[in-house]
Parts: C-alpha cells; sequence; structure tokens
C-alpha cells in the first residue's frame, strides 16, 4: 500500500511539472473581433508559443497600454467581465521591425522601399498616411489583416509596440475544427 501511495505522488508530481513546463512555452487564446479578418475570425482559437523573436508577417498577441472595457466584452459570456479594466491584448501582424523603414500612402505599404505583396488582406488598400524612417530599437509596427476595421499602431492609442509587450507568436488554429492547422 505504501508503495502504491509513492508512485502515485511521483506520478502527480510528473504531471504537474510537465503541465508547469508546457504552460510556460505554449498558450491558448481565443480571438474577439474581426481585425484579423479573413485570416482569423471571431472565436477561432490559437496556439501560441512564447516566443518573443518576431519577424515580418508574424501573427502575435501583445499588451497594449489600452483598458478592456465593458463596451469590449459586450455580446460576450457574462463570465468574462473579470477582465474590464485589465491590460488589452491584441492579435496582429508584424509588418516592420527594428530598423525598418515604413511608409503607408496611397493605399500601399512600402516597407524598406518596396511594396509588400499582402494577399492575407481583405480588401486592396491600408487606410492612412505615415511615414517612419527608422523603425527604433526594441519597437514593432503591427497591423489587423482586415486594414478598414482595426486598431492597430497606425493609431496613436497602441502606436509601434514594444517587443518586451509580445506574449507569444500564433502558431496553430485548433479551433474551428473544419479551419485546424499551422498559420502563414
Amino acid at each position: 500500500m505504501k508503495k502504491e501511495i509513492i508512485e502515485w505522488i511521483k506520478s502527480i508530481g510528473i504531471a504537474l511539472l510537465l503541465g508547469f513546463v508546457i504552460s510556460s512555452f505554449v498558450k491558448g487564446t481565443k480571438v474577439y473581433g474581426t481585425s484579423m479578418n479573413p485570416t482569423l475570425v471571431q472565436d477561432d482559437f490559437l496556439i501560441a508559443f512564447n516566443d518573443k523573436n518576431v519577424n515580418h508577417g508574424d501573427i502575435i498577441i501583445a499588451k497594449t497600454r489600452l483598458e478592456v472595457t465593458s463596451r469590449d466584452l459586450e455580446g460576450l459570456n457574462p463570465i468574462n467581465r473579470w477582465q474590464i479594466g485589465k491590460t488589452k491584448k491584441v492579435i496582429k501582424r508584424v509588418i516592420a521591425t527594428e530598423g525598418d523603414s515604413l511608409i503607408i500612402k496611397d493605399g500601399k505599404v512600402i516597407l524598406n522601399g518596396k511594396e509588400l505583396k499582402e494577399d492575407y488582406i481583405k480588401g486592396d488598400e491600408t487606410f492612412g498616411d505615415m511615414v517612419i524612417e527608422k523603425i527604433p530599437k526594441g519597437k514593432i509596427f503591427v497591423m489587423g489583416d482586415n486594414r478598414g476595421n482595426s486598431l492597430d499602431s497606425r493609431d496613436g492609442r497602441i502606436g509601434l509596440i514594444d517587443e518586451k509587450d509580445v506574449m507569444g507568436k500564433a502558431i496553430l488554429r485548433i479551433y474551428p475544427f473544419s479551419k485546424f492547422g499551422v498559420l502563414k
């Protein structure tokens, strides 16, 4: 009996340790809103890898300076009300990284002197006019794929994202099951 109890304690300990290690590197997140349409839609469930080394085109989850409001949670399960006042997280695509130059003009995105070919965006153009001669050290510029309906780095409320605020890269969509697969 004593030997069996020790085996149970070992098994539970290993399971807890394994769960802690996995949760340190991998997180799940749900998509709220339409800013990443058509790539991601409301209620998609994603797996994100805890990786702050971001590259052009990566889909990331990041903390912002904004706070979650009751308006953000309209139409969602009331259980989510605990999020009010917490830091708002966004899911966006990395467009420019440290040292890049970026121009948005006449509906086009020009990165380091070359127009981006963005077959993943909703619509044909990117709204806004801006010129960033050089993305500062430790910062990234992000936009949603639904350029007409995305609060992103083009807006001063979000602005450039600090690399330290990147929570992870979205790598896999697991729900809905009909769209299960690696994100590109």
